[in-house]
């Protein structure tokens, strides 16, 4: 189970109550800013942008590929770890907006994690150090420290002690 907490809604969609739940104001920097992050090609500035402007808590020599969509209206709730990598087109929520409800939840993510490209975390995941998120991959719960993941649903691949005799065989990993 997610870590999010709910928030319910009465009359339309939560989503037409947005501007109830997080400032306009807000949301229109943080577009701006991750847009900027979104194309720049220095990982230092990228990282810059998101910890001053989105109060995101980002470790040392994380990296974040092109076009990654971190949260607009929560990046608060996100934090990486150090020396990560977070794949092309990656995508990171820390809310999600329903019929009759909000979630809101944070996104932890440890050191040393490789996410593929055009992933997407959802809100109230702990991603635990050393994980391989395959590429295309929903997370849609915890991924246990030294895990290899994929998939939508994701599943597990290999554990971390499966990972660790593979990579004492030479290094290749084979389903």
């Amino acid at each position: 189970m997610r870590r999010t907490k709910r928030y319910q809604v009465r009359g339309a969609n939560s989503l037409w109550h947005i501007y109830r739940t997080v400032p306009f104001t807000k949301v229109v920097k943080n577009f701006i800013i991750i847009q900027l992050a979104r194309y720049t090609p220095f990982l230092n500035v990228k990282n810059g942008l998101y910890r001053r402007f989105l109060k995101m808590r980002v470790g040392d020599e994380t990296a974040f590929a092109l076009m990654v969509m971190v949260d607009v209206m929560f990046p608060e709730k996100i934090s990486v770890g150090r020396n990560s990598v977070i794949g092309y087109n990656t995508t990171i929520l820390a809310h999600e907006y329903l019929i009759s409800e909000y979630r809101l939840g944070e996104v932890e993510i440890g050191s040393e994690v490789m996410i593929g490209a055009n992933s997407t975390i959802l809100p109230g995941v702990r991603i635990g150090d050393g994980a391989i998120i395959s590429a295309g991959t929903l997370v849609h719960k915890d991924v246990p420290s030294g895990a290899f993941v994929g998939g939508n649903p994701m599943r597990l691949i290999y554990t971390k002690d499966q990972m660790d005799e593979h990579m004492e065989k030479g290094g290749v990993v084979e389903e």
